[in-house]
């Protein structure tokens, strides 16, 4: 019998490894970048087109590479980082392993230039598919500037399955948030088609934070800072009344990696659980610094998830330390002493007298005495003012009888009435419609009481209307009195524009008006709508939200989002006309019972069940 095992070229184990290490170009940026910022660099450029799908360039200003390390670095597995097993639990650099440029090469064309500060000329490497192409000296500054043209040219399934242009550009940017969020002390730049998108000179954290996330987001901020033996947390959490629906901004550093982990995530909700509702979420951006031995990121390619060998300890204290920067902000009440009625604090003089504290008082008054005494008629007085109470409850005549969800008493017919309209089949027809507590609408039927939900009940309404709207691809739309200006983060602003046309069908005309910037001109007529730029970010975070469910198409994602950000909330006022409308509209949906989420909208509260509580 033959031999069947065989070792694999390196060709294709590479092209292998790149399907672990390089899932979409987004994983391109971030492999270049990191190999930036180890090679010491101060200023770090990154320009794609396409989204990266035809070309992404990375440029630093590091320390760069001599002839022989630029040819090596593309052989798989070959590192500056480690050189033995042991250096694993002592890594502060970004990349190690040594897979991220063989990958990117096996599957793209690639071109390197890289001067070494001591050598006054570099070296170009040109290499498509594993292979070199060229290799000669040139004339370069001194660093790295590495290009990655038509990636997965071939490994055509794989180009096949990446997204749209504004889905791979917005991953683009979120791995390039997590690096310039780590090194705030680097200059960054990222452009796309020739338009610039950030520039972050090199700063502080809440500059670099502000820079990323518009400067809006410095009020949202509060400063958290504790330090133990085991580990070191400091950086910034959100005000709970700035807290969203959706994640975003949420980050977790540690020694200037970006991780996610679940559970450190779990210890800043849990912080705010007494303050925030459950399906909102704050922003963080907190980053450890800890020994590197007590801590594995060898556990997965990308690196992003990271092993702590005392994960309970310091769940401890970042819940305790997320608790008392929340404490000392929210909790303790704040003094204004610029306005008027400065608080007057006494200074004791030198040589003052310290009096004991005196009141006036009365040694000789007794309650008891007679009722001829000052003090007896006074309280007397007092009494006199809330005797008879009980007849503010005397019954009156029918007429004196306020109508709510009330009565007004029979007519000349011997039926019930309610403001002059007869009773029809047992239900006061005035009083049909009553609202609780600004969230419910309350209406009589044949077996009891009907319970509706009113945004709930608007969600359901709003969200067939949208879809029949994009289904039939009409514009129902009203102008705006002023067209109004929003700023938007940078992913948020990226996916307005992708969704522009499909929002437009729906009413909402919004123009790109550039630096992360939009314009509404008009919004949809079926909708009363007094907060454009609230709804605007309402509708991007559920359309964020409802991304990851594969069954839901487009249509029916952004008709689930409009819906709930432009449904009437909790607490508004409705007159009967409104309630009569709102439940008329919800009983003419297809599904009048649940919203589009699977949530319940009414509930049915049967007669025998009060008859039970009356018993």
């Amino acid at each position: 019998m033959s031999d069947i095992i065989q070792l694999l070229p390196d060709a294709v184990a590479n092209q292998i490894a790149a399907g672990e290490v390089i899932q979409r170009p987004a994983s391109v940026v971030k492999e270049l970048v990191e190999n930036a910022i180890d090679a010491g660099s101060s200023s770090i450029t990154v320009r794609v087109k396409d989204a990266g799908k035809t070309y992404i360039q990375v440029v630093d200003n590091g320390r760069g590479m001599s002839e022989n390390d630029a040819r090596l670095c593309f052989e798989r597995h070959a590192t500056s980082k480690i050189s033995e097993a042991n250096d694993l639990f002592a890594i502060r650099t970004m990349g190690f392993r040594g897979e991220a440029l063989a990958s990117i090469a096996a599957i793209a064309e690639v071109t390197l230039k890289s001067r070494s500060t001591d050598n006054e000329l570099g070296t170009m490497i040109r290499i498509s598919g594993s292979r070199i192409e060229a290799q000669e000296k040139d004339s370069i500054p001194a660093g790295t500037n590495i290009t990655v043209r038509n990636l997965f040219y071939n490994v055509p399934a794989r180009r096949k399955f990446l997204k749209t242009d504004q889905t791979e550009l917005r991953h683009i940017i979120t791995e390039f948030n997590h690096t310039a969020l780590a090194y705030p002390d680097i200059e960054f730049q990222l452009i796309h088609n020739s338009t610039q998108v950030f520039n972050l000179p090199a700063g502080n954290l809440k500059a670099r934070i502000s820079g990323i996330f518009g400067k809006q987001i410095q009020q949202n901020l509060i400063n958290l800072e504790t330090e133990t033996s085991i580990v070191k947390i400091t950086g910034y959490i959100g005000k709970p009344e700035y807290a969203k629906k959706t994640y975003g901004e949420q980050f977790l550093f540690v020694n200037h990696r970006f991780m996610r982990h679940p559970y450190f995530h779990k210890a800043v909700m849990k912080a705010y659980e007494q303050i925030l509702p459950a399906d909102h979420f704050p922003s963080y951006f907190l980053f450890f610094e800890t020994d590197p031995s007590t801590i594995d990121i060898n556990i997965h390619p990308t690196k992003t998830e990271i092993k702590f060998e005392d994960e309970r300890s310091i769940w401890q204290i970042l819940l305790a330390a997320t608790r008392e920067a929340i404490g000392k902000h929210n909790l303790s009440p704040s003094l204004d002493f610029s306005k008027e009625g400065i608080i007057d604090i006494p200074v004791l003089k030198k040589d003052q007298d310290i009096a004991m504290p005196r009141e006036n008082i009365n040694r000789s008054f007794n309650p008891f005495e007679n009722e001829g005494s000052s003090q007896y008629s006074g309280a007397m007085q007092r009494r006199e003012a809330h005797r008879d109470w009980e007849k503010l409850y005397e019954k009156k005549s029918n007429d004196d009888l306020t109508p709510g969800f009330g009565f007004q008493g029979p007519d000349e017919t011997g039926q019930e009435q309610e403001n002059g309209i007869r009773q029809e089949d047992g239900i006061r027809q005035e009083a049909r419609y009553l609202q609780m507590k600004g969230k419910y609408v309350l209406t009589p039927v044949k077996s009891g009481l009907m319970v509706i939900d009113q945004r709930r009940a608007h969600i359901r309404i709003l969200y067939e209307q949208n879809l029949a709207i994009l289904q039939k691809d009409s514009v129902n739309a009203q102008n705006t009195l002023f067209p109004e200006t929003i700023e938007l983060n940078t992913s948020d602003y990226k996916l307005c524009l992708e969704l522009v046309d499909e929002i437009g069908k729906l009413g909402f005309e919004i123009r790109d008006f550039g630096h992360n910037c939009v314009i509404v001109h008009s919004i949809p007529a079926n909708t009363a709508i007094h907060d454009i730029k609230s709804v605007i970010e309402t509708l991007l975070e559920q359309y964020k939200n409802y991304a990851s469910e594969l069954k839901l198409d487009q249509h029916e994602k952004l008709a689930r989002s409009t819906a709930i950000a432009a449904a009437i909330r909790y607490g508004k006022q409705l007159s009967i006309k409104e309630m009569q409308e709102l439940v008329d509209q919800l009983f003419a949906c297809s599904n009048p019972n649940t919203t589009p989420g699977g949530k319940a909208i009414l509930n049915i509260v049967k007669l025998e069940d009060f008859e039970k509580h009356l018993a």
